[in-house]
């Protein structure tokens, strides 16, 4: 962290969303900064090469756009790990994978473009690793989204996409820095991807180009206009398709050490209304009711935490333990331990 300069750390806190669909919007964000457009590509381009950012661009929801997401886990014996390790990072679906530490012990999460996808490449991975595989789809979503703010004095932690907008209340042309989905619009009820928005998506799931004028280099790209491109992007924002546009942290790179997954059993008559109390803190990235797996698996809650450390993130365990009280039949906290695979959505090309 002492390795960030006041504009890098500047830039962080306040854009992980919130990126101006407008002409020139480096121009934009660097008046914003007090620094000059060149000097922002450039601390950008830093930012990324240094791995402090894993990407600089939109934020897709795989699911608005007709396509599936889970969450599965595998028990890996230790002799077997690297193998298995391979094997599911092999495959396109899988998004991210972690190493967690647990009887369940690889944890990872499996999105499609289409549906029928999540299905064939569950089956896949148990016939290339010969385990089964524990599917554990999302039934209810009670929050998505982690904003880092970093201080000063070299310390990192966690906000709420609604609780960091106040870091720079300053509209964009993109609706905010939160998430972007207005889902009551015309927009967000009718829109459908054509060929030229999967084309698109496909040419940014990896990134913005970073140039003084992105959407004229896109254009270029595409056989197309740039006002073309930012009313099919605003189009995107405004149906919830890209979830938002901006800075995506590295957040074990600055410093975000204790990263746990926290589960709880819970009534499932009172569970969507525990999860909407514990979505709503800071601490909390996602928060999720998924299905239990008998005789393996007794959780039905699960919220994943983060903290500058273990001991920080075991506090806030205990914090959520007394606001949950006699609803709480049971818990575990299953700390990160590698980082397996981190892509993303990434469609076919």
């Amino acid at each position: 962290m002492s390795a960030l300069t006041h504009l890098e750390r500047e830039f962080i806190n306040r854009f992980q969303g919130g990126f101006p669909l407008a002409e020139r919007p480096f121009s934009q964000l660097a008046e914003r900064l007090g620094t000059r457009e060149t000097n922002l590509i450039q601390t950008i381009a830093s930012l990324l090469h240094r791995g402090f950012l894993s990407r600089f661009g939109p934020l897709y929801d795989a699911e608005r756009l007709g396509g599936a997401v889970t969450l599965s886990a595998l028990e890996v014996p230790a002799a077997d790990y690297e193998r298995v390790t391979a094997e599911v990072n092999a495959l396109p679906a899988v998004a991210h994978n972690y190493r967690r530490e647990h009887r369940l012990n690889m944890w990872f999460v499996l999105a499609s473009e289409h549906p029928a996808g999540i299905a064939a490449a569950l089956a896949e991975i148990e016939q290339r690793t010969g385990l089964p595989v524990y599917d554990f789809p999302r039934q209810q979503a009670f929050y998505l989204g982690l904003w880092l703010h970093l201080d000063n004095d070299g310390q990192v932690d966690t906000r709420s996409t609604e609780s960091a907008a106040i870091v720079d209340p300053e509209p964009a042309a993109t609706g905010g820095t939160g998430d972007g989905a207005d889902a009551g619009s015309d927009i967000a009820a009718d829109w459908q991807p054509d060929t030229l928005d999967r084309r698109l998506l496909r040419a940014t799931q990896r990134g913005l180009q970073l140039c003084s004028d992105p959407w004229s280099a896109l254009a270029k790209q595409l056989d197309s206009s740039a006002g073309e491109i930012l009313a099919r992007l605003r189009a995107m924002l405004a149906a919830g398709v890209i979830r938002r546009i901006g800075a995506v942290p590295n957040h074990y790179r600055l410093g975000l050490r204790g990263n746990g997954m926290s589960v709880w059993d819970v009534p499932d008559d009172v569970a969507a209304q525990l999860g909407r109390g514990i979505g709503a803190l800071d601490c909390v990235s996602h928060c999720y009711l998924r299905p239990r797996h008998e005789g393996v698996w007794p959780y039905n809650l699960f919220a994943m935490l983060h903290g500058g450390d273990r001991e920080t993130v075991l506090a806030r365990v205990r914090q959520i333990e007394q606001r949950l009280g006699a609803h709480c039949r049971g818990r575990d906290i299953l700390f990160s331990t590698a980082v397996l695979k981190k892509t993303g959505l990434q469609l076919a090309t």
